[in-house]
Protein backbone atom coordinates (compact mmCIF):
# COMPACT_ATOMS: atom_id res chain seq x y z
CA UNK A 1 0.00 0.00 0.00
CA UNK A 2 1.38 3.38 -1.02
CA UNK A 3 1.80 6.35 1.31
CA UNK A 4 -0.93 8.20 -0.57
CA UNK A 5 -3.39 5.35 -0.02
CA UNK A 6 -2.56 5.16 3.68
CA UNK A 7 -3.04 8.91 4.10
CA UNK A 8 -6.27 8.76 2.09
CA UNK A 9 -7.63 5.95 4.28
CA UNK A 10 -6.62 7.76 7.47
CA UNK A 11 -8.42 10.91 6.32
CA UNK A 12 -11.43 8.94 5.06
CA UNK A 13 -11.90 7.19 8.42
CA UNK A 14 -11.31 10.44 10.32
CA UNK A 15 -13.87 12.38 8.32
CA UNK A 16 -16.35 9.50 8.53
CA UNK A 17 -16.18 9.78 12.32
CA UNK A 18 -16.23 13.59 12.23
CA UNK A 19 -19.24 13.64 9.89
CA UNK A 20 -21.27 11.21 12.00
CA UNK A 21 -20.34 13.15 15.13
CA UNK A 22 -21.27 16.43 13.50
CA UNK A 23 -24.70 15.11 12.58
CA UNK A 24 -25.59 13.21 15.74
CA UNK A 25 -23.44 14.17 18.76
CA UNK A 26 -25.05 16.65 21.17
CA UNK A 27 -21.59 18.04 21.94
CA UNK A 28 -21.15 19.05 18.31
CA UNK A 29 -24.52 20.77 18.30
CA UNK A 30 -23.29 22.91 21.22
CA UNK A 31 -19.95 23.54 19.47
CA UNK A 32 -21.64 24.83 16.33
CA UNK A 33 -23.77 27.12 18.48
CA UNK A 34 -20.55 28.39 20.05
CA UNK A 35 -19.12 28.93 16.57
CA UNK A 36 -22.30 30.88 15.73
CA UNK A 37 -22.87 28.44 12.86
CA UNK A 38 -25.70 26.26 14.21
CA UNK A 39 -27.45 26.42 10.83
CA UNK A 40 -24.33 25.03 9.08
CA UNK A 41 -23.83 21.93 11.29
CA UNK A 42 -25.79 19.50 9.11
CA UNK A 43 -24.23 20.80 5.91
CA UNK A 44 -20.78 20.45 7.46
CA UNK A 45 -21.49 16.87 8.56
CA UNK A 46 -22.81 15.94 5.13
CA UNK A 47 -19.78 17.49 3.41
CA UNK A 48 -17.47 15.56 5.74
CA UNK A 49 -19.28 12.32 4.92
CA UNK A 50 -19.18 13.06 1.19
CA UNK A 51 -15.46 13.85 1.43
CA UNK A 52 -14.88 10.62 3.33
CA UNK A 53 -16.79 8.61 0.72
CA UNK A 54 -14.87 10.38 -2.06
CA UNK A 55 -11.59 9.36 -0.48
CA UNK A 56 -12.70 5.77 0.16
CA UNK A 57 -14.00 5.21 -3.35
CA UNK A 58 -11.36 7.36 -5.00
CA UNK A 59 -8.54 5.17 -3.75
CA UNK A 60 -9.88 2.24 -5.75
CA UNK A 61 -11.97 3.81 -8.51
CA UNK A 62 -10.74 7.21 -9.59
CA UNK A 63 -7.86 9.46 -8.66
CA UNK A 64 -9.99 12.42 -9.81
CA UNK A 65 -12.54 11.55 -7.10
CA UNK A 66 -9.81 11.50 -4.43
CA UNK A 67 -8.41 14.74 -5.80
CA UNK A 68 -11.79 16.46 -5.59
CA UNK A 69 -12.54 15.05 -2.13
CA UNK A 70 -9.15 16.04 -0.70
CA UNK A 71 -9.49 19.57 -2.10
CA UNK A 72 -12.97 19.92 -0.64
CA UNK A 73 -11.90 18.63 2.76
CA UNK A 74 -8.85 20.91 2.80
CA UNK A 75 -11.13 23.90 2.13
CA UNK A 76 -13.65 22.77 4.72
CA UNK A 77 -10.94 22.47 7.36
CA UNK A 78 -9.40 25.80 6.34
CA UNK A 79 -12.80 27.36 7.03
CA UNK A 80 -12.76 25.52 10.37
CA UNK A 81 -9.41 27.14 11.20
CA UNK A 82 -10.74 30.55 10.23
CA UNK A 83 -13.87 30.10 12.37
CA UNK A 84 -11.83 29.09 15.40
CA UNK A 85 -9.52 32.07 14.97
CA UNK A 86 -12.53 34.36 14.48
CA UNK A 87 -14.10 33.24 17.77
CA UNK A 88 -10.70 33.58 19.45
CA UNK A 89 -10.21 29.96 20.42
CA UNK A 90 -6.82 29.28 21.99
CA UNK A 91 -4.20 27.91 19.58
CA UNK A 92 -4.30 24.37 21.00
CA UNK A 93 -7.98 24.25 19.98
CA UNK A 94 -7.13 25.49 16.46
CA UNK A 95 -4.38 22.92 15.86
CA UNK A 96 -6.54 19.85 15.06
CA UNK A 97 -8.40 21.73 12.30
CA UNK A 98 -5.10 23.07 10.98
CA UNK A 99 -3.59 19.57 11.09
CA UNK A 100 -6.45 18.11 9.02
CA UNK A 101 -6.42 21.06 6.62
CA UNK A 102 -2.71 20.56 5.98
CA UNK A 103 -3.01 16.76 5.65
CA UNK A 104 -5.88 17.12 3.18
CA UNK A 105 -3.98 19.77 1.22
CA UNK A 106 -0.89 17.55 1.16
CA UNK A 107 -2.96 14.63 -0.15
CA UNK A 108 -4.40 16.90 -2.84
CA UNK A 109 -0.90 18.01 -3.83
CA UNK A 110 0.39 14.43 -3.80
CA UNK A 111 -2.46 13.32 -6.07
CA UNK A 112 -1.76 16.02 -8.66
CA UNK A 113 -0.16 14.44 -11.67
CA UNK A 114 2.64 16.73 -12.79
Amino acid sequence: MKQTEILGLFLAFSFLIFGISCLFAPKMKKEFERYRLADKRRLTGILQLLGSAGLFFGIYLSAALSLTASAGLALLMLFGVIVRIRIRDPWPAVLPALFYALLSAYLFYDLLDF
